[in-house]
């Protein structure tokens, strides 16, 4: 039996498209002279905070779109702010590594109009270690430490939506609650799209409670559950056709091969650095929210819209 032709799919377009990623690179999209770079007084006691939320994430967002250290981000950031003809003066790398502890990053996104069709994965990040050259020829080292990103993105509009940062020793199933929450409630979640480490009791109770359908494939060596609730009848029964009709054909009938739109937007936030270099842990989460933000930014500016060619 021969496999079926492959699909080729066209940008249909491109033109915008194509502006949207010079736009990617415009200094003017970061700095909007209508931007409120400096905190407005508290009227509290104690001195008042110089640069604003905004100013700070304004300099983490470039600190992770460049890849940049903390002092090379007040020496860029100034030298952007005089060529773009403004007054303000750019945070010192100190006022800027201890806002990132506390700061709380506003991630841009645009709202379902429709139902929300939810696709999670998790990946790796390294923060503390040496490179892969030198665990292949020196063998493993016990200092590698590893921290593990849990996000949910939008599979139309392809923006991230929740997103989670955890040990590594936190498995994929106890998080799936803390993202879905990240959702508004006013905000219909239709499907939700996961892989075989999700197939728990807990995630399909979770995703029930939010009035979704679950898109979980079942483990290789699932057992049907003795529970007779309706969420777990469905899941025995969906195991039931998995072994009738066979993995592939229900993933294709089921549209789960979008989960993998996921798994894209995984590799785009490790171009912007596939390690961590904060040392802190909230620190490192707003690491991440920053590069959040900045992927949320491009794909607002536009994306590709394709179509099968025939």
């Amino acid at each position: 039996m021969k496999k079926p032709t492959p699909k080729k799919y066209r940008t249909t377009n491109w033109s915008t498209y194509n502006r949207a990623l010079i736009n990617r690179g415009n200094i003017l999209i970061w700095f909007d002279p209508k931007t409120l770079w400096y905190a407005q007084p508290q009227g509290t006691q104690g001195r008042n905070q110089t640069y604003s939320d905004t100013a700070i994430q304004c300099c983490l967002m470039i600190k992770s779109l460049f890849r940049l250290s903390l002092r090379m981000v007040t020496g860029f950031v100034q030298s952007l702010i005089r060529l773009c003809g403004l007054s303000w003066t750019a945070p010192d790398y100190t006022t800027i590594c201890r806002r990132q502890k506390h700061i709380d990053i506003a991630i841009s996104y645009e709202k379902s109009r429709k139902g929300l069709h939810l696709l999670v994965d998790s990946t790796g990040l390294k923060f503390l270690g040496e490179g892969e050259w030198k665990r292949k020829k020196h063998q493993p080292e016990y200092r590698r430490q590893w921290r593990k990103l849990h996000i949910g993105i939008h599979a139309e509009k392809l923006q991230i939506r929740a997103v989670q940062l955890t040990t590594n020793n936190v498995s994929d199933s106890q998080v799936l609650g803390d993202l879905l929450d990240q959702i508004p409630p006013d905000e219909q979640i239709d499907f939700v799209y996961t892989d075989g480490a999700y197939d728990t009791k807990r995630c399909r109770w979770v995703i029930s409670e939010r009035q979704a359908h679950a898109v979980i494939p079942p483990r290789k060596n699932a057992k049907p559950w003795k529970d007779k609730q309706a969420r777990y009848l469905e899941r025995n029964e969906l195991l039931k056709t998995v072994k009738c009709i066979g993995r592939s054909i229900w993933k294709k009938w089921s549209g789960y091969h979008r989960r993998s739109l996921v798994e894209t937007k995984m590799h785009c936030i490790k171009l912007l650095g596939d390690k961590l270099s904060s040392r802190n842990f909230d620190s490192q989460v707003n690491e991440i929210h920053a590069r959040v933000a900045v992927l949320n930014k491009f794909t607002e500016l536009g994306r590709p819209r394709t179509r099968v060619v025939t």
